[in-house]
């Protein structure tokens, strides 16, 4: 085997080792301490009023006068979906890079932004005399729609990574095919030894 071929062949196992490992990981880079800032202060609101005096901590748990604050359906899932994915998620996919984490955390947090909307909007019609959307839910649907728009950028960062080291790949095996057809023609074109084809003498 020649030494470029060597060296082909290495820089080959190096790039679909660097693709291997992206397909797993993300590299978050500075975003990371963003998005932990931002799941902090997620978890803070929950100890905010989300309306009335009801903080986030009773709505998930209908706890504290939750009920009488006549509490709509989109509050408790827009709740629940924040902690799971917007906090859980989150603090999953930073602690451990993994891609597939990373993507729940996006999609869990894009569901929630639009969860978090209705709630908003059904403390906003909610009947006379009930409290409208407190501070706490506010911050809550804010944060949620940053870490859908942060956590995006982190995943179209690594997508477009793999998508330049399978193109890499891909021009790096087409010069090898290249390179081997032209020692196939130029071995076929080689004249074979005359004395080998002459015939025995009689």
């Amino acid at each position: 085997m020649t030494k470029e071929h060597t060296d082909l062949d290495a820089l080959r196992a190096e790039i679909e080792a660097a693709e291997h490992r992206v397909a797993r990981e993300i590299d978050p880079g500075p975003r990371a301490f963003i998005v932990a800032v931002l799941v902090f202060v997620l978890l803070g609101s929950f100890i905010l009023p989300h309306t009335g005096q009801v903080r986030g901590w009773d709505v998930l748990f209908s706890s504290h006068g939750a009920g009488a604050a006549a509490l709509s359906l989109p509050s408790k899932v827009f709740s629940w979906l924040a902690l799971v994915f917007g906090v859980g998620f989150s603090m999953l996919a930073l602690l451990t890079r993994r891609w597939a984490l990373a993507w729940i955390a996006l999609a869990g947090s894009s569901i929630a932004g639009a969860a978090g909307l209705l709630a908003v909007w059904s403390r906003q019609t909610a009947p006379a005399g009930s409290p409208g959307p407190g501070v706490g839910l506010w911050v809550a649907w804010i944060t949620v729609i940053l870490l859908t728009f942060h956590w995006a950028r982190v995943v179209w960062s690594r997508t477009i990574v793999q998508l330049a080291a399978e193109e890499q790949r891909r021009r790096i095996s087409a010069e090898e095919q290249s390179r081997t057809l032209l020692e196939t023609l130029s071995d076929q074109d080689t004249p074979a030894d005359p004395e080998a084809e002459a015939p025995p003498d009689r």
